[in-house]
């Protein structure tokens, strides 16, 4: 039946030709954005992986440069205490020169000492990295403080997020402890027993020049051969000796949070170019397949519009059954 009413041909035409145009309009936005699903629109579970992975990774972002700054606050940490190591062995080298010497002697070997203490203490106040020192500390009461390194931005399969840290225990590294009343003293500024160097609580001031007595004890910082009898210079060397095995203990201790955080950045970095990739197979277009899409679209546009032309055509031959 013919019809200028109604002209199904054109209809389905213009439907066809919408539905082309739709289609070459996401392809097109594909092509503009580089996203198969840009919008939430496009594909809501995947868009809404994508967003929390990406939030996730500017938080592993965060992760990374918490970690450098806490690779350069050990770092500082560690070159200090190896100073003071190369130090305190300039230290027991005096001490031993010392032993058996003259009292003139013993002035001159003191006066070096004295110089090396306060390098010493130069060296622990001077490893301080944006505010953080754990060389030399002021503890009011108690026990110092670890330094937190924020090491790993953590979701588990419920969703639930969680922060992990690489902690460093200053307590068992410092050098010395200016605070009123800590637990315990650095490991230079300790009371130390002068028959085993153990560290104590209970200091008892040595009466230099006299033969060492029951429960002597000395510090590191203040060590001092003048006047001192060799048996007391003996001690010193026990005390010495004991300071250097902690320093090299807490050396350790530094050197394996250097370590650790420099696993940790390895992975941090690695785990973001993962989620990376991991968010681009779920929301990237394939280049090579939109633009495919589009010339096959665009060709299809073209017919559209010949077809729909055609359909709009055809009602004008019902003119002619009109004619004379």
């Amino acid at each position: 039946m013919s019809s200028i009413m109604t002209n199904a041909s054109a209809l389905t035409a213009l439907q066809s030709l919408n539905a082309t145009n739709k289609s070459l309009q996401q392809t097109q936005a594909r092509i503009s954005t580089g996203y198969r699903v840009a919008e939430a629109v496009d594909n809501a579970a995947y868009w809404s992986i994508a967003t929390t992975m990406r939030s996730d990774n500017q938080a592993l972002s965060t992760v990374q440069d918490s970690l450098g700054l806490g690779a350069s606050k050990v770092d500082t940490a560690y070159t200090g205490m190896n100073k003071a190591i190369d130090t305190i062995n300039s230290i027991k080298v005096k001490l031993v020169a010392a032993y058996g010497s003259t009292d003139a002697e013993k002035e001159k070997f003191q006066t070096e000492i004295e110089t090396l203490q306060k390098q010493m203490k130069s060296y622990a106040d001077g490893a301080t990295f944006s505010g953080t020192n754990m060389l030399s500390v002021s503890t009011a009461s108690g026990t110092a403080a670890d330094v937190k390194i924020v090491s790993a931005f953590n979701r588990d399969a419920s969703g639930k997020a969680s922060i992990s840290t690489i902690d460093v225990n200053v307590e068992s590294i410092k050098l010395y402890d200016a605070g009123a009343a800590p637990d315990a003293k650095g490991i230079l500024d300790t009371a130390r027993l002068g028959t085993t160097g153990a560290a104590t609580t209970s200091a008892q001031d040595p009466t230099l020049g006299d033969d060492p007595a029951t429960g002597d004890t000395y510090s590191v910082a203040k060590l001092s051969v003048k006047g001192a009898s060799d048996g007391q210079i003996s001690q010193m060397m026990n005390v010495v000796d004991a300071a250097l095995k902690d320093m090299t203990n807490a050396a350790t201790t530094l050197g394996a949070a250097k370590s650790s955080i420099d696993l940790q950045k390895t992975f941090t970095t690695s785990l973001m170019d993962s989620i990376d990739r991991g968010v681009g197979q779920l929301v990237d277009a394939d280049m090579n397949k939109e633009s495919t899409r589009l010339q096959a679209l665009q060709v299809q546009q073209q017919l559209g519009i010949q077809a729909l032309s055609i359909a709009n055509s055809s009602s004008q031959s019902i003119l002619s059954l009109f004619k004379g």
